[in-house]
């Protein structure tokens, strides 16, 4: 909210436009800067709720797409047949629960923890997150397929950046307009995921 109570304009739109959060306008600019949308792609949404992300998704990929949405909490919106809505703990559940859901051409995770109001604590909590984010690709996502990643900043940041390069042709690092002036939040962008190296035993 604005000084005086009134909500700021990205808000504003979204409840006009029918989104769950403002945070829709991140991925949207995200999404227009990258390419990453396209009509039936498989997208494995992390930190779905409320939904706003699955929706501007549902809107790109289509009837013939598919999205799981993870998040911990039910979402807050209604989504069409072809998205699969699962409560789980992302930092808890097996890494074989994600295989298991099949593989994706893209991984976004709008996950944040539950702050602590220190700041570097909130940012390694943050960085945590991203690690198994970026795990979970590891184990579902497709060669050539892309990963969006809201952190925090501080002093794990280039470490998560790192991983990233370890595994994609392109790292980008970008902060939506949408995103509050005074937050610490970026968003990592990894483009074109490399296959993974096989190592083949010693004969």
């Amino acid at each position: 909210m604005k000084p005086g109570g009134k909500p700021d304009p990205f808000t504003a739109k979204a409840h006009k436009e029918g989104f769950a959060a403002r945070s829709v306008y991140k991925l949207e600019e995200i999404d227009r800067r990258c390419k990453l949308l396209r009509a039936g792609l498989h997208v494995l949404d992390l930190g779905a709720a409320p939904g706003s992300w699955t929706q501007w998704m549902c809107s790109r990929v289509g009837a013939k797409g598919r999205i799981v949405a993870v998040d911990l909490t039910p979402l807050g919106v209604t989504v069409p047949a072809f998205v699969q809505a699962v409560e789980l703990d992302v930092l808890l559940a097996p890494l074989e629960s994600f295989a298991l859901l099949g593989f994706f051409d893209l991984l976004v995770s709008d996950m944040a923890p539950h702050t602590t109001g220190v700041r570097d604590a909130d940012a390694a909590l943050s960085a945590e997150l991203v690690d198994r984010a970026i795990n979970i690709g590891d184990c579902c996502l497709r060669p050539g397929g892309n990963f969006v990643a809201k952190i925090f900043q501080g002093s794990d940041f280039e470490g998560v950046r790192k991983r990233l390069r370890d595994r994609f042709e392109t790292v980008k690092v970008m902060k939506p307009e949408a995103s509050r002036k005074e937050s610490v939040e970026i968003f990592l962008v990894g483009l074109n995921r490399r296959a993974p190296t096989l190592v083949l035993p010693a004969l």
